[in-house]
């Protein structure tokens, strides 16, 4: 199980900190999940994803807030998150905005916010967490980029004011595991779980593959201590 990043807020009263997403984190495209979108999330929870961002914006808002409401006890029952993409919460438990805006961020409990370059990590005010992107060329937005690749990834990590999730294009053990090692507390990843024949072995599959790296991270870092 991947349990949720507590980083200290700087400048805040001892004992203050930060909740934000961490471990494997699916994002929801339903037109390339293989069954109905919450059978996909249901399987990938098993295979030990706890963060999940519904996107599926073009819905109309009935149909997307039913949709938040199934997704949001699925994930209830193992103590997971449901972020809703955009400002409207529909009854999720955070939100996650566009790099667009809107600037400064409602507060809505936690907030994420898409970044994909370091002028738009310093436009980062009070969100609790950012994602950059892509990391690699991606399926699910062909010509989308330039990626950033994990070195580009880890210098713009060092650049930001928030815990980063790496995001686009990460689809095997050996990508998550690069992501770890520049410094992101947590990949998001969408085509390796929707078109998954099996949810449950690519989430697991992955979590595994995270925390891993992370564990390995953690070694390394009290052997310099």
């Amino acid at each position: 199980m991947t349990r949720a990043a507590v980083i200290p807020v700087a400048g805040e009263g001892l004992g203050r900190a930060r909740r934000v997403p961490a471990g494997l984190v699916v994002l929801t495209e339903r037109r390339l999940a293989r069954r109905p979108l919450d059978e996909v999330i249901a399987a990938a929870v098993v295979g030990g994803v706890r963060w999940v961002v519904l996107r599926e914006k073009d819905l109309p808002r009935a149909e997307r807030a039913a949709l938040a409401a199934d997704l949001r006890t699925i994930l209830t029952e193992v103590g997971g998150t449901l972020i809703v993409a955009g400002p409207d919460p529909l009854n999720g438990d955070a939100i996650h905005l566009p790099s667009a805006g809107p600037y400064p961020p409602p507060r809505l409990g936690m907030v994420g916010r898409s970044c994909h370059d370091g002028a738009e990590l310093h436009r980062l005010t009070t969100e609790d967490y950012a994602t950059l992107s892509p990391v690699h060329p991606t399926r699910t937005k062909p010509g989308y980029g330039p990626p950033l690749h994990p070195h580009g990834l880890r210098e713009l990590i060092r650049q930001s004011p928030v815990p980063v999730l790496a995001l686009g294009g990460v689809e095997t053990p050996q990508q998550v595991t690069a992501c770890v090692e520049a410094g992101a507390v947590g990949v998001a990843v969408l085509g390796a779980v929707m078109r998954a024949e099996d949810p449950t072995e690519a989430a697991a599959t992955l979590t595994e593959a995270f925390n891993e790296a992370a564990a390995a991270l953690n070694r390394n870092h009290r052997g310099r201590l």
